[in-house]
């Protein structure tokens, strides 16, 4: 290990899980959401993976995600599809990103963009089928629809998508999704598109469950990272991508009765070895991780003892032996016995979506095999 923490990024498995993930969308495209810094694995990187494992676009929240893509030398098509006031449109449209409007205002400030720069705009347009956040309602689509038609006209813009998004499609079974299709089959139906533009819908969990909602186009995202949309459902032989490691920083033998840390929350049983572990809260540890998550530290699994701090935490190694520069495993894909990302989440009453893109930037991303 070349920095006393790190969180190593398994490329290959990121690969693999897109391939069985274009596989089991079946003929259609397949976008990768690399939003958040390919869900805290490192964009760069991470996303040229994603395309080398068969998806043909990328997906991003913000512009400046999308511009980064670019300046990493990405020539893939990229939406970024959260657009608010004093976004950098004139360079995301030179850039040549695809970009995404709820509302008539914001189709139109980009079609300015576009006047200004003479690159036509290439739009997708979002419906807002039942999730209540981004998204068109369906009472004022048509007005969304014939703005596009008119900058469409006028040749600012070109409609390449129609899109949505599920509220619910991690829980099967939930009334909301089928509701949420038949919405966007009215949204459709009302934008009476050519062929060529692209409709999706589909998340993670949508396209390992809901093959009526594949359309043309999916969007994984959690999912090519290895941790499963619906884990009541398995793992649907995906691979956990990342390794989060580090190295003990210090041990030292403490008596019986000494606290640990903050608060003095945890006390030792009897003499103990305690490893000082450098990782903290502004690393992505939660605070709350104490008492509720563990380790792998000498073949074992092993507590956080004590408040987990700003930049470390303390394991309780009991007798055992345990070295400064000794490997800590704090989540892999279980191989060694090191808890799972999904452990951590379920632990700790979170997604593992919250687990992995909270690894801060001071944790440099190492990519290999395997971990």
């Amino acid at each position: 290990m070349h920095y006393p923490a790190e969180a190593r990024v398994d490329l290959a498995a990121i690969r693999r899980n897109v391939a069985l993930l274009r596989e089991r969308a079946g003929h259609v495209e397949l976008m990768g959401a690399v939003k958040a810094d390919a869900y805290g694995h490192g964009l760069a990187a991470t996303s040229a993976a994603i395309l080398d494992g068969g998806a043909s676009r990328l997906g991003t929240a913000y512009i400046r995600e999308g511009l980064a893509l670019r300046a990493a030398g990405i020539t893939a098509p990229v939406l970024s599809w959260i657009v608010t006031p004093g976004e950098p449109l004139d360079e995301a449209l030179t850039a040549g990103l695809e970009l995404s409007a709820s509302d008539e205002g914001t189709l139109s400030a980009i079609a300015e963009a576009a006047r200004r720069t003479g690159v036509t705009a290439r739009m997708h347009l979002e419906a807002d089928t039942g999730m209540s956040r981004g998204g068109s309602p369906l009472a004022a689509w048509p007005g969304l629809l014939d703005a596009a038609r008119k900058f469409q006209a006028e040749g600012v813009v070109e409609l390449v998508g129609l899109w949505s998004h599920f509220a619910c499609a991690d829980i099967p079974g939930h009334p909301s999704i089928q509701a949420q299709l038949e919405c966007f089959h009215a949204a459709l139906e009302m934008a009476d598109a050519p062929s060529h533009v692209i409709r999706h819908m589909s998340n993670s969990a949508a396209i390992v469950t809901l093959p009526q909602a594949r359309f043309d186009l999916v969007r994984p995202g959690i999912a090519m990272y290895g941790l499963s949309p619906i884990p009541e459902l398995g793992d649907f032989g995906l691979r956990q991508a990342m390794t989060l490691a580090a190295q003990v920083g210090l041990a030292k033998a403490v008596p019986s009765g000494s606290g640990v840390s903050y608060g003095h929350h945890y006390t030792t049983e009897g003499e103990v070895t305690l490893g000082l572990v450098p990782l903290g809260y502004a690393d992505g540890v939660l605070r709350h991780a104490t008492g509720r998550v563990d380790v792998l530290a000498g073949g074992r699994r092993r507590p956080i003892a004590g408040r987990v701090c700003m930049d470390q935490f303390m394991i309780d190694m009991g007798s055992d032996e345990l070295r400064s520069g000794d490997e800590v495993l704090l989540f892999g894909p279980g191989d060694r016995g090191e808890p799972t990302c999904q452990e951590w989440a379920d632990n700790l009453g979170t997604i593992t979506h919250e687990i992995v893109t909270r690894i801060g930037a001071r944790v440099p991303r190492v990519y290999g095999v395997d971990g």
